[in-house]
């Protein structure tokens, strides 16, 4: 299907589950067309269908693994300037749930590479339309993790945050808005699949995708670098900023 000109398209990677399906479904609900990119193709087809139906849309379906050599084929798609891509959202994202030491290290070059090889790439493919037409979006899903010193999850994101705000200050002034959005624990599939005990993390600091998302939105069309949603992780964040890295650090992970 081919995007309608009079509105803007938003490429959402990870768009099948989580915040990317989240994502991709506020999107819509704005009136935007959409490129969805995820790895498992029925269920993004399942996706986009129900999302054409709800909010009258076009979305397109771009199955791919961003671990891979499919990363080519989502570049190529927002190189094309007869379909020009206003909106990319880095959402795609995994986590590993053992100690650094007890991860293979093609495991551990996997998981940089989707965090910050990937939207980096892709970033840098989106960026020349959007500097030829003076104006564009960028969202990076990183995570309040970035401000903590906890693996290298939060290594990746912490890039990730770093090259978002740089980016924000180069590009704002020719029209580009790059935010990096921090959520904590969100309810989604996440840390049910990297096989997470999620009852080790209080009720209270679970967040809702939507709230997520709609406050990570408000904050790039505004124009923010970096976008905390609720003020718990706010505290958080200015926290770290001032405490000892040992505390911060969380408590040690015996060997299994």
């Amino acid at each position: 299907m081919t995007p309608s000109n009079s509105r803007t398209t938003a490429l959402v990677t990870g768009a099948s589950a989580g915040l990317g399906h989240e994502f991709a479904k506020q999107l819509a609900a704005q009136g935007h067309d959409l490129v969805l990119v995820a790895r498992n193709a029925s269920r993004l087809a399942e996706t986009a269908e129900d999302l054409r139906r709800r909010y009258g849309i076009v979305a397109e379906v771009l199955p791919a693994d961003l671990t891979d050599d499919d990363v080519a084929a989502v570049v190529e798609r927002l190189e094309d300037t007869s379909r020009p891509v206003g909106i990319l959202v880095n959402n795609a994202g995994i986590g590993l749930l053992h100690n650094f030491e007890d991860n293979h290290a093609p495991e551990e070059k996997k998981h940089l590479k989707l965090h910050a090889e990937t939207s980096m790439v892709l970033t840098h493919a989106a960026l020349k339309g959007m500097l030829e037409r003076g104006e564009g979006r960028i969202i990076n899903v990183a995570s309040v993790a970035a401000f903590l010193p906890r693996g290298t999850y939060s290594a990746a994101k912490a890039w990730l945050v770093s090259f978002s705000r740089w980016a924000n200050l180069a590009y704002r002034t020719r029209g580009i808005k790059v935010t990096a959005v921090c959520p904590g624990f969100t309810h989604t599939e996440f840390h049910d699949r990297m096989g997470m005990d999620k009852s080790v993390a209080p009720s209270w600091t679970w967040l809702r995708a939507e709230r997520v998302v709609s406050e990570g939105l408000a904050d790039n069309e505004r124009g923010k670098a970096l976008s905390i949603p609720s003020k718990r992780y706010k505290v958080l964040a200015a926290v770290a900023k001032v405490a000892p890295a040992r505390l911060m650090a969380g408590p040690a992970r015996k060997p299994k």
